[in-house]
């Protein structure tokens, strides 16, 4: 089972940016969809962006499209997540993790602690 540490998350001012971090450990990340999600509080945990193993293929959800890029470096085990033109509903604690579709739907098989992600107005 492949193991999660994100980073990066933090307090921003709305129109701001920040990245996220998440270091893999397992042999089998560079063939592994990975995936950020958030939650907010009060709602559910939603799927934000997505990415194949060779990063070749990426998705994501209607309310970050544009301002989120999701990316990877296999060499180092880590998935990435840029963030620009941050706003105050951005705010949520972000996960990463490792993704398969299960036929319905993408499902996680392994997830970080999370890092909170802060905007204010």
């Amino acid at each position: 089972q492949v193991q999660l540490v994100e980073s990066g998350g933090g307090l921003v001012q709305a129109g701001g940016s920040l990245s996220l971090s998440c270091v893999a450990s397992g042999r089998l990340f560079s063939t592994t969809w990975m995936g950020w999600f958030r939650q907010a509080p009060g709602k559910e945990r939603e799927l934000v962006s997505r990415i194949s193993g060779p990063g070749s293929i990426t998705d994501y959800a209607d309310s970050v499209k544009g301002r989120f890029t999701i990316s990877r470096d296999n060499a180092k085990n880590t998935l990435y997540l840029r963030m620009n033109s941050l706003k105050p509903e951005d705010t949520a604690v972000y996960y990463c993790a490792a993704i398969r579709w299960n036929g319905r739907t993408w499902s996680a098989d392994s997830w970080g602690q999370g890092t909170q992600v802060t905007v204010s107005s």
